[in-house]
């Protein structure tokens, strides 16, 4: 029964914050001034410090619990429950309450008081070392575990260690805490009624969704089934990527766009069967929709664009999973496309997240789009005087034999017209991995510069000339011309 129903229907009758049972609420009076006023008798009994009597008495036909001769409480029909009768119910509880009073006098002697504060000083000390201890393990085990399975969401545990070991000390000082409090008579009262309070807010319907309210720990609960979906689904596309769509032979970017439409359409399913299950009114939520909505308009227009444009490269297949691209001045493979942005693997072996509105507003090179092979220009120069068809014949012949140059289209050479001191001759050839394009291009200059030199082909170097003015109006002095002139004879006689 929940705490606030509680409150209402049935009242707790304690000692030192120890809860003995509950009574029932009665005509005309209420269970909590009933359960007060034992309470205080109770309490009473306990500061004398001096031997209790507990008994039961029968007052018109009802039993009746009494404290040193005082009356206690009435044991009704209601306060016991099915298949006891009311006498049997009142020695029950006389048992527990004199158990409890010999208890609570025995915790007030000073030899109890003194033990206490040493257990309490030992879990002090305890407390410490394992908070020590967990701090030590967060921090050298757990990052090298990580680190040696080499898991996509490294990052995000790491980034999440400390605040997980916030969290596991806060609950070790917490334990620690609530069992000291409970050692002492005086601080476990108010050590029950913060763990009520507690209590209350966690289990209490007190988050109102539509017509029901819901407690916080169901909302917990929630979530976690929320994250086990999310969990499933990414495992079940996994599984349809690796077993299912692995065999189908169609291209890896394909595979990559029903994966993905997979793995969205099962958490939106998931999502919907999960409120229902859980039964909350989907019409309740117009107003997270309407809120949603005016935040996407004021301050959340760059995710949904990004999120619309994500739709439209899934859709359109202008880029795939595995395509080779240039974007800007980077170069790479496209190793997965999100709703918001595309990771892309660069030749340095580096991941580069690119938005994926940039592939719809911005012009980008797609070597594997539409076609099997991608072309490579290289520039080449040779000296003024040299035969051009021999030049033509020692370009065709470097690029023929290089294993990564396709037969088909085969290799030209266009002499592209006269340079300022070479003629300019430019080699085109086709490539089927255009992800090797810098080492091929590399790989043929070397291969272009040993044919050259090898049939005496030069290839220039570039030439300026620099023309001075000898008329220069400079004056200077008799002595500095006598030594000019006597330099000059002397050049003039050497020579």
């Amino acid at each position: 029964m929940p705490v606030w129903a509680q409150a209402n229907s049935s009242a707790a009758i304690t000692v030192d914050g120890r809860v003995l049972f509950r009574v029932s609420r009665l005509e005309g009076f209420d269970a909590q001034p009933r359960a007060d006023y034992a309470n205080e008798i109770l309490n009473r009994a306990v500061q004398s410090g001096e031997p209790v009597t507990v008994r039961v008495v029968e007052i018109n036909e009802l039993p009746v619990i009494q404290v040193n001769g005082v009356n206690l409480l009435t044991v009704t029909r209601k306060d016991a429950p099915e298949g006891m009768t009311r006498e049997e119910q009142a020695q029950q509880w006389i048992s527990r309450i004199e158990f409890a009073i010999k208890l609570a006098q025995e915790q007030r002697r000073p030899e109890y008081i003194r033990k206490a504060i040493l257990l309490s000083a030992f879990c002090v000390v305890g407390a410490i070392a394992l908070s020590w201890a967990n701090g030590w393990i967060w921090r050298n085990w757990l990052p090298r575990l990580i680190h040696l399975r080499q898991t996509n969401a490294q990052q995000l545990l790491e980034s999440f260690l400390p605040l997980s070991l916030a969290v596991v000390r806060l609950f070790l000082w917490l334990i620690t805490v609530i069992y000291i409090s409970h050692q002492f008579a005086q601080t476990r009262l108010w050590s029950r009624r913060i763990i009520d309070v507690l209590f209350f807010s966690f289990v209490e319907p007190i988050i109102p969704l539509g017509n029901k309210s819901y407690s916080v720990i169901q909302l917990l609960i929630l979530l976690g089934l929320f994250a086990g979906l999310l969990i499933v689904s990414r495992a079940a596309t996994k599984l349809l990527r690796s077993r299912i769509l692995l065999f189908t032979g169609i291209s890896r970017g394909a595979q990559e766009t029903i994966a993905l439409i997979a793995c969205y359409t099962l958490i939106f399913i998931g999502t919907l069967l999960l409120l229902q299950l859980w039964g909350l009114d989907l019409s309740s939520l117009n107003i997270f929709a309407g809120v949603l909505g005016v935040g996407i308009g004021l301050g959340l227009q760059g995710i949904a664009k990004e999120f619309v444009s994500g739709l439209a490269i899934i859709f359109e297949r202008h880029i795939e999973v595995g395509d080779f691209v240039n974007v800007g001045e980077y170069m790479g493979t496209v190793e997965r496309i999100g709703l918001r942005s595309t990771q892309i693997r660069t030749l340095d072996e580096v991941a580069m997240i690119v938005p994926n509105s940039r592939f719809l507003e911005k012009e980008f090179v797609n070597w594997n789009h539409g076609n099997y092979v991608s072309r490579i220009r290289l520039p080449v120069p040779v000296a003024f005087g040299e035969d051009l068809s021999q030049v033509r014949e020692a370009l065709i012949d470097a690029a023929k034999d290089y294993p990564h140059v396709v037969s088909q289209p085969a290799p030209r050479v266009f002499f592209i017209g006269y340079g300022e001191s070479s003629l300019e001759f430019e080699l085109l050839v086709w490539i089927a991995d255009p992800r090797r394009h810098p080492q091929i291009k590399s790989d043929l200059y070397f291969r272009i510069d040993g044919i050259l030199r090898d049939r005496n082909i030069k290839i220039p170097f570039p030439q300026r000339d620099l023309h001075f003015r000898s008329s220069l109006p400079v004056e200077l002095s008799p002595q500095t011309e006598a030594e000019l002139k006597n330099w000059l004879n002397n050049g003039k006689r050497e020579g």
